[in-house]
């Protein structure tokens, strides 16, 4: 008798449990039908709602196993629907080369960044900064780096600072991928400088 009584107060408790637990599903499906309409109603605009949005993004790419570059963002939004698909990084875009010890041999930045998918092109703008593997430096606002063609282009204002022995300024910009052999269309202001102590050392080693 007593095992009967509390088999009929364990059901009792499940059909409560059932009842309110259907009672919150009606009224979440009431209270959200009339937003699911409204979102409905309204066209998804492929050009400006990325498919995908992320926020601080930490990635490494690797190459053959070993780790070879390091990516950061604060906003990465993927528009891989639109007419033009591509990738936006509207809160700017910094990435780091390493070599096989996880030396950093490159380093790129800007304050933004889109990277077209099926041109398989990058254009960086504001504050771009490049230092290559050389140790040479590259300041502009804006650059291009396309896969396709293999080569970096800018037509605005560029300096170059090439450590201990010059700097480079002016209008237009061409330059291989990896950012080594390069020239300026209009040159201008190039200042060149001199290492007193290393003129004097190799002075010495003629002698």
């Amino acid at each position: 008798m007593l095992l009967t009584r509390q088999k009929k107060q364990r059901q009792s408790i499940i059909a409560i449990r059932i009842l309110i637990a259907g009672i919150l599903m009606l009224y979440f499906v009431t209270s959200c039908g009339n937003e699911k309409q409204e979102l409905v109603d309204q066209p998804l605009d492929r050009e400006t709602m990325p498919a995908i949005h992320d926020d601080s993004v930490t990635m490494f790419i690797s190459d053959s196993g070993i780790i070879r570059y390091k990516v950061l963002t604060k906003d990465w939004q993927i528009f891989d629907t639109s007419k033009d698909p591509h990738w936006y990084f509207p809160k700017g875009l910094y990435v780091e080369r390493f070599d096989s010890t996880y030396q950093t041999l490159a380093t790129l930045k800007a304050d933004t960044a889109w990277n077209f998918t099926q041109r398989r092109l990058w254009r960086l703008k504001g504050h771009v900064f490049i230092r290559n593997t050389k140790d040479e430096t590259f300041s502009t606002e804006e650059l291009f780096w396309d896969e396709r063609l293999q080569k970096v282009y800018s037509d605005k204002y560029i300096e170059i600072n090439r450590p201990e022995k010059l700097m480079l300024k002016g209008i237009g910009f061409e330059s291989n991928m990896s950012m080594t052999q390069y020239r300026i269309f209009k040159p201008h202001d190039t200042n060149v400088f001199v290492n007193e102590t290393s003129e004097a050392q190799q002075a010495q080693d003629t002698q």
